[in-house]
């Protein structure tokens, strides 16, 4: 039972901070495109790259509960809950600040209109460090 927690955690957690990150960079976006809106300048489409930008950590999720189960046979209950819970909460808490700098980004490029190659290089950069949980984990559990 403790394996299975780990595997179902993994993709939870990492989906939870999908959720959040989402969640805070489209709110940004709604409100930048008002922004544009009242202003009547056109409200820029590329700001669904931020808002979107999140959503990777749930595939990243789903991967390290896919190699966490196949795992589950061989490996000790308690590391599989320890990866999953650990792993998950690494990848969600990626997803959610990324998601608070993508909201960042969203503001400062209605704004200024400038710089939307330097905010993605940001949000590159937070998305490495789920990238490095996933990985890292899955080479514990083996």
């Amino acid at each position: 039972m403790m394996g299975l927690m780990g595997i179902g955690a993994a993709f939870a957690l990492a989906a939870a901070g999908s959720a959040i990150g989402i969640g805070k960079a489209g709110m940004s976006a709604i409100g930048a495109w008002k922004k544009c809106y009242a202003q009547n300048k056109p409200a820029p489409f590329l700001l669904l790259t931020f808002v979107g930008a999140p959503f990777t950590q749930t595939i990243y999720g789903m991967i390290l509960m896919n190699a966490l189960k196949g795992a589950a046979g061989t490996a000790d209950p308690g590391l599989i809950l320890g990866a999953g819970l650990f792993g998950g909460i690494g990848i969600g808490l990626s997803a959610w600040f990324q998601g608070a700098a993508a909201a960042a980004a969203a503001d400062a490029q209605v704004s200024t209109g400038k710089g939307f190659s330097n905010y993605l290089i940001v949000l590159g950069l937070i998305e490495s460090v789920a990238l490095f949980v996933m990985v890292f984990v899955m080479g514990i559990v083996g």
